[in-house]
């Protein structure tokens, strides 16, 4: 049986915000809303290495994501999984392609130099859903 209910990927196909949650270095919950995609697989989302999250990751690469449907607030999917894999992302053509699905913009706006991209890539294990 899949870990996402056929009924539910069709949250993960909308422009809506997941919110990640890592664990931090004290292992209190790091909880911030991501870009993400969905390759039928894998979760994927993009974030700079000087950010928490990739701090959080690298030392735990378990993660869990929640997202809530745009069009009814009560529905939503929650996927519990790890980190299968962190792919860099030096021509930004990861975060290029969150900023065409969520902003229709061929470019990501707000890159700043000295900024190293990455793309976390998350195999899910668990799912939990309501709605």
């Amino acid at each position: 049986m899949a870990v996402i209910p056929e009924k539910y990927k069709d949250i993960l196909n909308t422009n809506a915000a997941s919110h990640v949650a890592t664990i931090g270095p004290k292992g209190e919950p790091h909880s911030t809303p991501v870009w993400f995609d969905w390759d039928g697989e894998h979760i994927r989302f993009s974030l700079t290495k000087g950010r928490q999250k990739y701090r959080n990751l690298q030392r735990n690469p378990q993660i869990a994501l929640s997202i809530t449907d745009p069009k009814l607030r009560e529905r939503y999917l929650e996927i519990r999984g790890s980190v299968e894999r962190i792919d860099e992302d030096p021509k930004l053509d990861f975060i290029n392609k969150m900023a065409k699905k969520y902003l229709g913009m061929d470019k990501y706006p707000w890159h700043q130099p000295g900024d190293e991209r990455v793309v976390v890539v998350v195999k899910p294990e668990h799912a939990t859903y309501q709605g």
